[in-house]
């Protein structure tokens, strides 16, 4: 059974740095891409950046000068740096298993969600 578990959430103010973690089990995590995803209330999911299984990565335009994903293999996890944080990131963010090796920034192309970790972030 595959679970995918994020943390590292919490209330932060404008301009603030936070780093997201995600722990994976029940895959082999080397072989799968993986992604970062957020939602806001009222709002639709939206995704945020992806990193396929060799460390390629994908970031959406309303974050990539100010959010980093990365991977470490050896320990199944993956990460979501977030710099320069806005009152307009204020989200759930969800961590997800990719079904393949390949980015996507299609949320139908993964397959294992996480429950999400709520991140605040105040003016």
């Amino acid at each position: 059974q595959v679970q995918v578990v994020e943390s590292g959430g919490g209330l932060v103010q404008a301009g603030d740095s936070l780093r997201l973690s995600c722990a994976v089990s029940g895959l082999t995590f080397s072989s799968v891409a993986m992604g970062w995803f957020r939602q806001s209330p009222g709002r639709e999911r939206e995704f945020v950046a992806t990193i396929n299984w060799s460390g390629d990565t994908y970031l959406a335009g309303t974050v990539k000068d100010r959010f980093t994903i990365s991977r470490d293999n050896a320990k199944n996890m993956v990460y979501l740096q977030m710099n320069s944080l806005k009152p307009e990131d204020t989200a759930v963010y969800s961590c997800a298993a990719a079904r393949s090796q390949y980015y996507s920034r299609r949320p139908d192309d993964y397959a294992s969600w996480g429950q999400g970790t709520q991140v605040p972030v105040s003016s």
